[in-house]
């Protein structure tokens, strides 16, 4: 009883941080959403209606509301259980909650190092399977099952079958185009650019993430792995 009152409590605290930063950033209190004014943020009902988005630089995926005041720059690499245990069990789940929300948007570079470190192409193909879900509109919904059913890291499981059999459980993804892009590797030139981007990037390691693109503190690095601590620190991170 004492740790789930201790949670509750810390909730409503990262939600306080959370809601002072948006109010206090740049450009004056941050409008509410619906309130009909040109700044306000999106609220979306379900992941399917969230915006997705390459950046101009080739190697960021975007998601999320492009009024966002906060920014969250999430690094993976898809064959690492730290990330996976990120999306599932940890922070990722209130990360979606602000995406959702309209406040915060996710940008994503899918790394690929370990690709080399442990031999096989799993990262790689991975991350090609995401650019093509990307250009369907479904890289969201994709990304969630990947991380769903994330093959041990030792094994290369990211097979082009495995791909797409997982493919199959997001409505609307599998087709001519998406399929063959998965088993061509037409997105090589993206994955490449993106373990570019994250070799350029001073990230050590996966998952990081920035915030507006400030390193999380040391000392609340671990907080991301907890879905009532992540939206404090990401406010913090925040803090102008």
């Amino acid at each position: 009883m004492g740790e789930r009152r201790a949670r509750r409590v810390l909730a409503a605290a990262a939600a306080a941080v959370l809601v002072g930063v948006l109010a206090t950033g740049c450009g004056g209190r941050h409008a509410g959403a619906g309130d009909g004014k040109p700044d306000a943020p999106t609220a979306y009902k379900g992941v399917e209606e969230i915006p997705e988005t390459l950046a101009p630089d080739g190697s960021t995926v975007r998601v999320g509301s492009p009024r966002a005041k906060i920014v969250v720059h999430v690094y993976e690499d898809m064959r690492c259980p730290l990330c996976e245990q990120f999306e599932t069990q940890g922070g990722g789940e209130a990360l979606r909650e602000m995406v959702l929300s309209g406040e915060v948007r996710a940008e994503y570079t899918l790394a690929s190092f370990l690709d080399d470190k442990l031999g096989g192409q799993g990262s790689k193909k991975a991350a090609n399977a995401l650019r093509a879900a990307l250009e369907a509109g479904k890289f969201v919904e994709y990304h969630e099952a990947l991380f769903a059913h994330q093959p041990e890291e030792a094994v290369d499981g990211y097979t082009d079958a495995f791909l797409l059999d997982r493919a199959s459980q997001v409505p609307g993804l599998r087709g001519t185009d998406f399929d063959a892009a998965v088993k061509g590797m037409k997105h090589r030139d993206f994955v490449t650019a993106s373990e570019n981007a994250f070799q350029k990037s001073g990230v050590s390691g996966t998952p990081t993430l920035k915030v507006n693109g400030r390193a999380i503190p040391d000392h609340l690095s671990g907080g991301i792995f907890d879905k009532d601590m992540l939206p404090m620190v990401i406010g913090v991170t925040a803090r102008p």
